[in-house]
């Protein structure tokens, strides 16, 4: 035989209210079932009227009273949510609605598909989090202690680093203003919640060292040419891997020797010019490169020249699942890791202006971060220098 509760939950799937009805007694009140999420059961809820002076004033408020109440809780709203109208809705239904939400922004342009991809990693590794750990149910309750709770699992459960740990806030504070904007709460779940200090967080750089570079590229000149030269590209050009899949044939510029990166595919959304070294333009022709239609993207499949296009993800699983492991690099050996050795080998043979251009750097300051310490010293022609004075 079924308990009270349970037959209770058992209406709840089935209805989540009663129409509102008045009760006319020793006390007038409006009363009417309501489900409560978090007793997960069907609780009556009463509007008391006897503070309205005269009967017929009394009727004609509770029927205005009943009306609105009739209207709010078809259109969802629960008077035991302390919420806007749709802060009794499941975190699934809200998390497949922000999903859909962020598709539509990514299919119309709005959003690079770095930044989807990223959003729709954070959402997944949300939810897992929220199933692993038998979180909440409803996302009235994704609140500041959830989220703070949330952050702490990254960052001392999962061992991640403080800057992982602001990415996630970043994200969670998107999420909350879709949840404003979209009535699902009242106020952003994430104030109050500020980032680990910048000053505190010791960013990694994971140079290669120059015995490794000569492997790796003695390596690739036996297994696959055209892999290494978009190691070249990255290494001795500075483009970042997104910048590379799709820069076309026709944005290079032989007799001048130049690329070109128009803003719409650049990072910071700016035209430049940056310089192509020799030494990767005989690569380039060694493959023969040129001999391909101009509107071919440079990097298509087998990262060789084609009309389709491919995701920058194929660089970093060729590097994961290839050059890593056949050539035993250590985890902090990235594909990335090639940029910040290009630039920090640069800076031994180049000035800083001439790298910032480059690397395409917003300051010298930020270039300045790659200077080896070994060249960090006194300037020759400072120390020779004779003024008037």
């Amino acid at each position: 035989m079924l308990s009270k509760k349970s037959k209770n939950n058992s209406l709840s799937r089935v209805l989540q209210y009663t129409i509102p009805k008045l009760y006319i007694g020793k006390e007038w009140y409006i009363g009417f079932m309501a489900y409560d999420p978090v007793r997960e059961e069907m609780r009556r809820k009463r509007i008391k009227l006897n503070h309205i002076e005269g009967i017929r004033n009394r009727r004609e408020y509770a029927n205005d009273v009943i009306k609105r109440l009739t209207n709010e809780l078809r259109d969802g709203w629960n008077p035991w949510i302390d919420t806007q109208d749709k802060g009794y809705k499941t975190f699934e239904e809200v998390a497949n609605s922000y999903r859909t939400y962020i598709t539509k922004l990514y299919n119309t342009g709005y959003y690079r598909e770095e930044t989807y991809i990223g959003y729709v990693s954070y959402l997944r590794n949300v939810e897992k989090y929220n199933d692993e750990k038998g979180g909440i149910k409803y996302i009235y309750q994704f609140d500041k202690k959830y989220i703070t709770q949330l952050l702490e699992h990254i960052f001392i459960d999962r061992d991640n680093s403080a800057q992982t740990r602001n990415n996630y806030l970043t994200f969670l504070r998107v999420f909350s203003s879709f949840l404003v904007q979209h009535g699902y709460t009242t106020s952003k779940p994430t104030d109050g919640i500020s980032n680990l200090r910048k000053s505190s967080i010791k960013k990694e750089r994971t140079i290669i060292a120059k015995e490794d570079m000569r492997r790796l590229c003695d390596y690739l000149r036996q297994t696959n040419k055209h892999y290494l030269l978009a190691c070249y590209i990255l290494h001795y050009c500075f483009i970042r891997p997104k910048e590379m899949s799709q820069i076309k044939l026709s944005n290079f510029n032989i007799e001048q020797g130049t690329i070109f990166i128009p803003d719409t595919v650049s990072k910071n959304r700016k035209d430049a010019t940056i310089t192509l070294p020799q030494k990767v333009l005989k690569l380039m022709i060694e493959l023969k490169i040129f001999d391909n239609p101009n509107n071919y993207y440079l990097f298509g499949d087998r990262f060789r020249p084609g009309v389709k296009w491919r995701s920058e993800k194929q660089f970093r699983d060729y590097w994961t699942h290839y050059v890593r492991k056949a050539l035993k690099f250590p985890a902090k050996y990235k594909f990335y890791s090639l940029k910040d050795t290009g630039i920090t080998e640069m800076l031994r043979s180049a000035d800083v202006l001439t790298v910032r251009d480059q690397a395409r750097h917003s300051s010298i300051l930020m270039t300045d971060i790659y200077t080896p310490h070994d060249i960090k010293k006194a300037n020759k022609l400072i120390l020779s220098y004779n003024g008037e004075f």
